[in-house]
């Protein structure tokens, strides 16, 4: 939907240099940290030469890998993974160049969903398999369902409880995915089985990790190395509601992490408080968006709590383009603690899904939300718009 790759990169070389005075050297490969000589080794990918740059302060930004599946033939013509812009040019091209009729994508998680969509919109038959029994594993199933159902309704087949086995090749080049239940004929495949943090680097050098082997730091972003920073997809996070560890891959987390490096390592002082992890992506015309915790986690909390779920629409009933939504909220009980929420619909349905990130952050009970001042008119919400008529749903029960 963007015409010119120039518009996705919010700051070239040139740009850090000249307006920045920040020397940058692209195409340039960090292979060892030296901790005990304050060094790092660097490697031309153009040149093959290395050399050894010194350093008082080191910062490591160098985000998420996505996990691939360990099968033979994946480094094949036509096998995607999808993590960078670069990827996102290469898989452009291919579309370009190869005008594929079928592709395959293998998980149904955020990547996954949103190449659907792209795929489509290029006029090509998608597949789409997950090992697990739902897409959207960051929703809970009855939330899951709706997504699903949206997707084979766009004429996406949909095979959840498959695990991929390996590729057909021929020449070099995949000709089809190969499940445990079928063999589904391709042209392209994309990888959307996730992320995970780049942090071989950091542990070769004897850095700490943290859960899922995310870098580990304080909340002013320094690793427990001294004078060694970390932020971005490759570290680890806190969870504000289960008070826990916790990894997330989010642009939106990652910007802020980097903010709070950069403020210490200049000398300044600034904490990053934590997360409740909300995100939001849609498929089509359909809007999905989540924040705090799934019921599942709640559960391994071993947190007695009550959920509402409720439909309603995104403008008063009787408002031209009112559209279905519905929310989904999990409180703890007695306490009344607001834990979680999620949100599938249409047009201004998914951003909803901020009244309640800034509910968590907060700390609110699900009673103190009920008296939010929230705006109405009939073009945008009904009088109780359906945040809140979940949360008085469930205040019934806390």
């Amino acid at each position: 939907m963007v015409d010119n790759i120039e518009r996705l990169v919010t700051r070239a070389p040139e740009t850090f240099r000249q307006d920045y005075n920040i020397e940058v050297h692209v195409l340039t490969e960090v292979t060892e940290i030296d901790v005990k000589n304050r060094r790092a080794r660097a490697r031309g990918l153009d040149t093959g030469e290395e050399r050894w740059e010194a350093f008082d302060k080191l910062m490591i930004a160098v985000g998420a890998v996505p996990i691939h599946p360990k099968v033979t033939d994946i480094d094949n013509e036509g096998i995607y993974g999808v993590n960078t812009l670069q990827s996102g040019i290469e898989v452009r091209r291919a579309v370009d160049e190869k005008r594929p009729s079928h592709a395959v994508i293998v998980g149904g998680g955020y990547i996954g969903i949103e190449m659907a969509e792209a795929l489509l919109l290029r006029g090509i038959h998608v597949s789409i398999i997950d090992k697990m029994p739902q897409v959207m594993n960051t929703l809970d199933a009855d939330m899951a369902q709706l997504v699903a159902e949206a997707l084979r309704n766009a004429g996406v087949d949909v095979h959840l409880e498959e695990s991929l086995e390996g590729f057909d090749t021929h020449d070099g080049r995949v000709r089809a995915v190969i499940t445990d239940k079928r063999t589904l004929p391709t042209e392209i495949v994309i990888l959307g089985m996730g992320v995970r943090p780049n942090s071989g680097l950091a542990k070769r050098a004897g850095i700490p990790l943290g859960v899922r082997d995310a870098i580990k730091v304080n909340n002013r972003m320094e690793t427990m190395t001294p004078g060694i920073w970390a932020a971005g997809d490759c570290v680890e996070s806190f969870h504000l509601v289960s008070r826990q560890p916790f990894y997330v891959a989010l642009g939106t987390v990652a910007n802020k992490q980097g903010r709070i490096a950069g403020i210490n390592i200049g000398g300044g002082h600034a904490a990053f408080t934590g997360v409740v992890g909300t995100a939001i992506t849609k498929f089509k015309d359909l809007e999905i968006a989540r924040t705090g915790l799934q019921q599942k986690e709640i559960e391994s909390l071993h947190l007695d709590h009550v959920t509402a779920t409720i439909k309603s629409t995104t403008r008063a009933g009787y408002y031209p383009s009112a559209d279905p939504i519905t929310v989904k909220i999990m409180a703890e009980k007695g306490s009344g603690r607001l834990l979680g929420g999620q949100i599938v619909g249409y047009e201004g349905a998914g951003k909803r899904i901020d009244i309640l990130a800034t509910a968590l952050h907060t700390g609110m009970t699900v009673d103190e939300m009920i008296h939010l001042d929230l705006s109405y008119a009939p073009p945008f919400a009904p009088v109780w718009d359906p945040v809140l008529i979940a949360v008085r749903q469930i205040v019934k029960q806390v």
